[in-house]
């Protein structure tokens, strides 16, 4: 029954790990609209530019804690409602009761399904936004810097400094990236190798269907007498897969020190031009789209998770109500409601990880734009080193993040 094609990242939703990538980068998106603000404060037209880019980054976060808690409703309706209804129609022997609320419960999906599609689309449409108003920038940029004399030796040994960070910040992205791709290659490999084993045993398919998370399944194969070596293979994998997460925490460390020492360079230089009449290279805004992308893509993984909770939920319809008719099969009917019991605790806990990522959209989407309530260029000296102080402190402390124990990839 387990055998749905798609395959979802286990650092994403299907372990309710993805918070842990959503906090800092909705964090970062805010810190970096600052600095951007900041260094615009003599720019008036800029400003104002920009600060509309930043409030429509606030409501899009708006949006998406509306969707995250809607996630957090058809979680709670699962448990409190769908489940039940499953637990008595095997009971009661009552196959027609099953497949209605199966049939009603995809129907609460497919609703989550198109408006976390329709917020993927919209952080799409909003990255392209902010790419043109950092466009804008450099236009504006290059005709300001014509009538201005060349850049003095200080500026120029700034940049160079810059451009080693960044070619050293490039290489180690690069290096985490392939991490990332051998972590995607060795899931696929894994969630292959469970659903292969699952669909060979007749408990493991029904738990497999009910608890779409691959960490209990993994556990459930440790525990269940399945075939020789299935166990070991599949220890292999998860061992191989957590020592590719340890590494990429390693690598996410290093970049993350390359980007705060870069993103202090980069405003040092910021505020050299800005004393120069010049406007500062909008190098922050690209690291806002690089963020919003980041955020774009958990909430396309959330997708495909309620993707592939649908298509298995239709699977128990046909398979288990219709063409197995469980009611008649005492061993399945047993196996059946212990797997009804162990899902819907492991949902209720979905649904609070839901509830905690809503909760970050929320303080995002409410608390961290109040800086523009206030005009950087009315900002005296002093007011305005400690703002740029107080961000960049900020920022620093978002390393914290990642030197934390990180969820592993197999949750048991």
């Amino acid at each position: 029954m387990a055998n749905s094609k798609e395959v979802v990242s286990v650092t994403s939703a299907w372990s309710t790990g993805f918070i842990e990538e959503l906090l800092p980068s909705s964090q970062q998106v805010s810190l970096l609209y600052h600095l951007s603000y900041l260094c615009l404060a003599k720019f008036p037209k800029l400003e104002r530019l920009l600060r509309m880019r930043a409030v429509e980054t606030q409501l899009l976060f708006g949006s998406s804690e509306a969707v995250l808690l809607k996630c957090v409703g058809t979680s709670q309706n699962l448990v409190s409602s769908l489940f039940p209804m499953l637990t008595h129609a095997v009971e009661k022997n009552k196959p027609t009761l099953g497949i209605k609320f199966l049939e009603k419960a995809r129907t609460w999906i497919n609703e989550i399904i198109c408006d976390v599609e329709k917020m993927v689309e919209r952080y799409d449409i909003h990255n392209r936004d902010v790419a043109t108003t950092t466009s804008d920038i450099i236009t504006e940029k290059k005709e300001t810097e014509k009538q201005l004399t060349q850049l003095s030796q200080e500026t120029e040994a700034m940049t160079n400094e810059i451009n080693k960070l960044d070619a050293e910040l490039n290489k180690t992205t690069a290096q985490l990236t392939e991490i990332e791709k051998q972590i995607d290659a060795k899931n696929r490999e894994l969630q292959n190798h469970v659903r292969d084993a699952a669909a060979k045993s007749s408990s493991l398919s029904i738990f497999a269907a009910i608890v779409p998370f691959i960490g209990l399944i993994v556990k459930s194969i440790y525990d269940a007498a399945t075939a020789p070596g299935v166990a070991e293979k599949t220890k292999a994998l998860e061992s191989e897969l957590n020592r590719l997460s340890a590494e990429k925490i390693s690598v996410k460390q290093r970049e993350w020190n390359l980007q705060v020492q870069t993103i202090d360079w980069r405003m040092k230089l910021a505020k050299l031009q800005i004393d120069k009449g010049s406007i500062p290279e909008p190098t922050h805004l690209g690291e806002v789209q690089r963020f919003l992308t980041k955020i774009q893509k958990i909430l396309n993984e959330l997708k495909r998770f309620w993707e592939n909770v649908y298509s298995l939920l239709g699977t128990i319809k046909d398979k288990t109500f219709v063409d197995e008719n469980i009611v008649d099969d005492p061993d399945l009917k047993d196996q059946f409601l212990k797997s009804i019991h162990t899902a819907s605790e492991i949902w209720g806990f979905f649904g609070d990880s839901c509830n905690k990522a809503g909760q970050i959209f929320r303080v995002q989407s409410k608390d961290a734009y109040k800086f523009l309530e206030i005009e950087p260029s009315s900002l005296s000296e002093d007011v305005w080193q400690k703002e740029y102080d107080s961000v960049k402190d900020q920022l620093q402390q978002l390393k914290v993040c990642f030197d934390q124990p990180s969820t592993p990839a197999i949750q048991n």
